[in-house]
């Protein structure tokens, strides 16, 4: 059995970066993951399920600035603030939609 971790996703790139037009940067996060890729993917499910639309996709862009190492660093936490064994998924933090947003139309 893979044991979890607790992971910090934190907005590395500054707040003027051309990347941040193309996904919104939601503040950290805290997760508990089997790995730093999975506390990535966990995070974006998580911004997708609250923004109101199925874990948005492309095969040239990353849609979640989670999955971008450039705009989202992942850390390991060991702050204590949260025991590393436990179900996995989004311990702390919030989801905004941001102004303007056009969700997925049918």
């Amino acid at each position: 059995m893979i044991s979890t971790q607790i992971y910090r996703l934190i907005p590395g790139a500054p707040v003027a970066d051309h990347n941040w037009r193309r996904a919104a940067c939601q503040g950290e996060l805290v997760v508990r993951a089997r790995s730093s890729g999975e506390a990535r993917a966990l995070a974006a499910q998580a911004e997708a399920r609250a923004v109101g639309v199925a874990q948005p996709t492309t095969g040239q862009v990353l849609a979640s600035a989670f999955e971008d190492p450039v705009l989202y660093f992942s850390r390991r936490d060991d702050r204590g603030t949260f025991p590393d064994e436990g179900p996995i998924g989004v311990l702390s933090g919030s989801f905004e939609v941001p102004a303007g947003w056009v969700g997925h139309v049918d």
